[in-house]
């Protein structure tokens, strides 16, 4: 699903930033056009994100035609592609292990899921 906004790209002197007037917060910034393009189109996709994973209601997009810019400024549109995010979604799983695996594994402050990752990994690449 492509999901697209438009946003408000600012240039002050050297620097360059980008808010999405739709979406309250949602803003970025970068030292050239095409890292704040790139920047933009990141902080799209984390807080359409965080919005579905919190199972609220994405706001409307303006109409790009809509939005009035300074000289400084201009309108674009930004996309974010959630199908390209769709397969690295987190799975929630629930194991079992012996108690002392899991007292020892504790105290050294053993990362329970980036091991079972790790080790899932090894075992589809046999």
């Amino acid at each position: 699903m492509l999901i697209v906004y438009p946003a408000i790209f600012h240039q002050e002197a050297e620097t360059y930033w980008v808010e999405f007037p739709d979406l309250s917060g949602c803003q970025s910034y970068g030292s050239t056009i095409a890292e704040t393009i790139e920047n933009a189109q990141e902080a799209l996709l984390g807080y359409v994100l965080t919005v579905l994973e919190e199972e609220e209601k994405l706001p409307a997009a303006s109409a790009v035609n809509s939005l009035e810019s300074s000289k400084d400024c201009f309108v674009s549109l930004v996309s974010c592609d959630l199908n390209r995010y769709e397969a690295n979604k987190a799975v929630k799983k629930t194991l079992t292990i012996p108690s002392w695996l899991n007292d020892r594994a504790m105290a050294l402050g053993i990362n329970f899921s980036k091991t079972l990752q790790d080790a899932l990994l090894l075992k589809i690449q046999k």
